[in-house]
């Protein structure tokens, strides 16, 4: 066995530089904005608290502010934005189950190719326009065409879809997808007429822009709030709106805003002055620790299907050869990571989310073992060469705690001889870097959560082919095996031939190994306990949250008490 005492070493720095860092309230954040934290937080004063609370604004930070056409973006921002903004036919429920919205009833035939909608009624965009079928037509033709966003999840799928009067929705597959239901829940209505009135010169020849322009920082949804600023990089603020078709709990917030940033001190210093009711869920340990300390607030730990992957570009060297990828995955000390460096995550043991439909463990683990590792790099065409290669491992910089495991890898593959570089990335310079092929980085680090509640939504997001180049699959994966493996499962409609696809896809994936499935994320947030979060609650009674990406975060079921 070969010794442990590099990274011990790296560990023990690690958390001596943590706190150092928290203590002093960030390193990188400019002085003027360190006065608040000074005091200790005894002798905070309690005005801004109730300023919060009586205002009924709710504040959230996430690692940048969201996009807010639901056309385009696809992260866990702009996600959190979209089912605030927008209505969808159905939505999935805290139990994982599909529930009406904008439609009332549906029927599907035997072949599971035709789908039939029926709407409610009595819906208004935020600028008063009832909402009809015309508008989800609309909405289909929108995102099936610019292919960006969610677009992949209809693209394969849908044939046509059509109105049979002005609250019916009729939709035609081009073969059975058996989650066609689950995935309705990315698909968000936009107000056709208003879109229409604000085309600028675009790309999609009559529809010009199809509105991206204005859609950019407007809303032109039905949802239970509506845009009020939209400031670019920053944050957006939204209100509630006073025709929602829907109910929002009593106390519910009025305001709502979406702030882009997380740095530790900036977090620390607004939930000090209670400027902000809920922190992201990227800051370190430490900062949580630091955070739990003040009055009045509260910490809440979720799984929401996020699991945290080192991607390897299988298609740059030396990460092109399976032993190599398997030799890093043996690398790591997973039970050390999860006790560790993240306390209260779970082991992944499958590329799958933990608990989500279709998700198996009965799988052969990589663990941490050295002699393995060394066995499979001397089977690599690489094994008398690997020093030569440079591994760059890029963190993304907003989530400060990814770099724990860059550097990690970084000092345990010394001892195998690898070269590895430790990249430090913003977020908008990370998804522009794997657009491309050769600007992708050798390893990447990155949260992926389920787009909607089966396996086959993960699976098929992290490694079809269609998905390349996107901040979720930057392993560049063109397997033709895994992709007709994956395209069947999607078909098949029943669910435990379906969930058995699913798990002989997760087997194949282990033996691929393009990734290294670090572990299942326990989502944490401190929060002032005046807000009251169906979300938070149901995890503190060890019932279900929400698995799909935004779903947790309806701000209309929150209240500020």
């Amino acid at each position: 066995m070969l010794k442990r005492k590099s990274w011990l070493l790296l560990l023990t720095l690690l958390t001596m530089l943590c706190l150092l860092l928290t203590a002093c309230g960030g390193a990188e954040e400019p002085a003027q904005e360190q006065p608040a934290a000074e005091q200790p937080a005894a002798e905070q004063p309690s005005g801004a608290t109730y300023q919060a609370q009586t205002d009924k604004t709710l504040r959230i930070s996430q690692s940048d502010a969201p996009n807010i056409d639901p056309g385009v973006g696809s992260d866990y921002s702009s996600c959190m934005a979209y089912v605030n903004l927008y209505d969808t036919l159905v939505y999935p429920t805290l139990e994982g189950e599909m529930a009406p919205m904008l439609a009332t009833e549906w029927t599907t035939s035997d072949d599971g190719l035709e789908w039939t909608f029926t709407l409610r009624e009595d819906v208004k965009f935020h600028d008063g326009t009832p909402l009809t079928a015309s508008d989800v037509i609309f909405s289909f033709n929108r995102i099936m065409t610019m292919g960006e966003g969610f677009g992949f999840l209809f693209n394969n799928y849908v044939a046509t879809v059509e109105a049979p009067d002005d609250y019916t929705v009729k939709i035609t597959l081009t073969k059975a997808f058996a989650p066609f239901l689950t995935i309705l829940s990315r698909l968000y209505v936009l107000n056709e007429d208003l879109v229409m009135a604000n085309l600028a010169d675009g790309a999609y020849g009559e529809m010009k822009d199809y509105g991206k322009a204005y859609l950019s920082d407007h809303d032109a949804g039905s949802g239970a709030y509506m845009v009020k600023e939209m400031r670019k990089q920053d944050r957006m603020i939204a209100t509630a709106f006073g025709d929602y078709w829907g109910e929002f709990t009593a106390n519910a917030p009025q305001t709502i805003e979406i702030v882009g940033g997380t740095q530790t001190a900036t977090i620390r210093t607004l939930m000090t002055n209670a400027e902000l009711e809920i922190s992201d869920q990227w800051q370190t340990e430490e900062a949580y620790q630091a955070l739990d300390q003040l009055p009045d607030v509260d910490m809440t730990e979720m799984f929401v299907g996020s699991v945290l992957y080192a991607m390897m570009n299988t298609t740059k060297a030396p990460m092109d050869d399976v032993h190599v990828r398997k030799a890093i995955a043996y690398m790591l000390d997973y039970e050390m990571i999860v006790t560790r460096l993240f306390p209260g995550c779970m082991v992944a043991k499958s590329p799958v989310p933990y608990g989500l439909p279709g998700y198996t463990e009965d799988i052969p683990q990589y663990e941490y073992n050295m002699e393995k590792a060394a066995e499979e790099l001397a089977q690599s065409k690489y094994a008398d060469t690997i020093g030569d290669y440079e591994i760059n491992v890029a963190w993304i910089s907003e989530v400060p705690d990814e770099e724990k495991i860059a550097l990690l890898i970084q000092s345990v593959g010394e001892e195998l001889g690898l070269n590895v570089v430790v990249e430090k990335t913003p977020w908008l310079t990370h998804v522009e870097n794997v657009a491309k092929q050769d600007t992708t980085p050798c390893i990447s680090l990155t949260f992926v959560t389920a787009d909607y509640n089966e396996a086959g939504s993960q699976l098929f997001l992290r490694f079809h082919s269609s998905t390349t180049g996107t901040w979720q699959q930057t392993e560049w994966l063109n397997d033709a095996t895994l992709d007709a493996m994956i395209e069947d499962a999607l078909v098949t409609l029943d669910r435990d031939a379906r969930f058995q696809k699913y798990a002989e896809i997760q087997q194949y994936v282990a033996d691929l190994c393009p990734c290294i499935n670090v572990f299942n994320q326990a989502e944490k947030h401190a929060y002032y306990n005046f807000v009251g979060w169906p979300a938070a609650e149901a995890a503190a009674a060890g019932e279900p949250v929400s698995l799909v990406m935004g779903y947790n975060y309806m701000f209309k079921d929150f209240s500020i008490n």
